[in-house]
C-alpha cells in the first residue's frame, strides 16, 4: 500500500481532523480502553523519530491484524509536532484504508480496523490534531514541575481546541527507568518498593486519573518487577494498568498480565523488524502467548 499523508498545518494552526474519529466522544473511547471482554490487550507504540511515516503506517496495520487493540505515537523528547501529526494521519488513513476494504469483503469485519490511535507524547510540543485520544499524564515520581504539570499545562489549550480526547494518566518510571528517567529527573522504583507501588495506585485514583502506567524505560534489559504491578493492582481495582518497557516476548507480557496488568506496551520489538509480515508473526505470537 501507499500511504500518503497530506500535513500542511503546525502546532500553532491545529489541524482539521481527516478521518473519523474512533470512538467518537471521550466516554466513548475512555469504556474502550476499559473494556477487558476480549482479555488483556496490547499497545504498539510507534516512535516518529525512527522511522517513517510510511513505515509506520504499515507497522501499525500489521500490528492491528496480529491483535493490537491500541496505538500509541510518540516517545521521543526530540520529536517535532509536524513529524508527530504527519504520522499520525498516515496511521489513521492506513487504518481507515483496511477498514473500508474488509467491508467490501463478507468475509472480514471492518470493526476489527477501528483501533485508537492515542498520542504518547514527549511534551506540549508534540502534539496532533489528528489523533482519537491522548494520554494526558503526570509524570509521578519527578522531581520536576515540568513533568508534573509544566508541560500538561501548556498542551491543554491546544487538546481542548482539537477536540482531542485526554485519558487521565499516572505514569511512574520504574528500575531501570533508561533515558525517561533521567529525561524526567524520575525517582525510579525499585522491584522491592512495593508499598510505594501501592502508594502511587491509591494516589492516582484520589487525583481522578483513569490510567496508570507503570514503565521500565524504552529497551530496558529487565521489564517492570512483576512485584511492583502486583502492589499496584491490589491497591487498586478501579485503575487501567498498563506495563511497559522491556517487553520483548510473549513469555514476558504473560508475566506482566499474570501480575494484574490490562495493557502490555511494546515498541523497540516494532523497529527491529524491516519486513512487515515478519513483525505481523512475531506480534501475534507475543499478544497470542501473553493472552494465554
Amino acid at each position: 500500500m501507499n500511504y500518503q499523508n497530506h500535513f500542511d498545518e503546525t502546532i500553532q494552526m491545529p489541524a482539521p481532523l481527516r478521518v473519523a474519529m474512533r470512538p467518537s466522544s471521550h466516554l466513548d473511547l475512555l469504556s474502550y480502553v476499559r473494556d477487558g471482554s476480549r482479555g488483556a490487550g496490547h499497545v504498539i507504540l510507534i516512535d516518529p523519530n525512527l522511522q517513517s511515516q510510511e513505515e509506520a503506517a504499515k507497522r501499525a496495520v500489521a500490528a492491528v491484524s496480529a491483535g493490537s487493540r491500541m496505538v500509541f505515537v510518540g516517545g521521543s523528547t526530540g520529536t517535532d509536532g509536524d513529524n508527530v501529526h504527519a504520522t499520525v494521519e498516515s496511521i489513521q488513513e492506513a487504518l481507515e484504508l483496511c477498514s473500508w476494504n474488509a467491508s467490501q469483503d463478507a468475509g472480514m469485519s471492518e470493526d476489527d480496523w477501528k483501533v485508537p490511535v492515542v498520542l504518547f507524547p514527549a511534551g506540549a510540543h508534540a502534539l496532533s490534531s489528528a489523533a482519537d485520544g491522548i494520554t494526558f499524564m503526570m509524570l509521578m515520581n519527578s522531581r520536576e514541575r515540568q513533568f508534573l504539570v509544566g508541560e500538561q499545562v501548556m498542551g491543554a489549550p491546544y487538546i481542548k481546541e482539537a477536540g482531542v480526547t485526554p485519558l487521565s494518566m499516572g505514569y511512574v518510571i520504574c528500575a531501570p527507568g533508561g533515558k525517561v528517567g533521567e529525561v524526567g529527573r524520575a525517582d525510579l522504583l525499585q522491584a522491592e518498593d512495593e508499598e510505594l507501588a501501592a502508594a502511587y495506585a491509591v494516589c492516582a485514583e484520589a487525583y481522578g486519573f483513569s490510567l496508570l502506567y507503570l514503565e521500565a524505560g524504552s529497551g530496558a534489559e529487565t521489564p517492570v518487577s512483576t512485584r511492583l504491578i502486583q502492589a499496584a493492582r491490589n491497591a487498586s481495582e478501579k485503575l487501567v494498568l498498563i506495563v511497559g518497557g522491556g517487553i520483548r516476548d510473549g513469555k514476558s507480557a504473560r508475566a506482566a498480565v499474570e501480575a494484574g496488568a490490562d495493557y502490555v506496551v511494546t515498541g523497540n520489538l516494532t523497529e527491529q523488524f524491516d519486513d512487515i509480515e515478519n513483525l505481523r508473526m512475531a506480534l501475534s505470537d507475543l499478544i497470542t502467548e501473553m493472552r494465554g
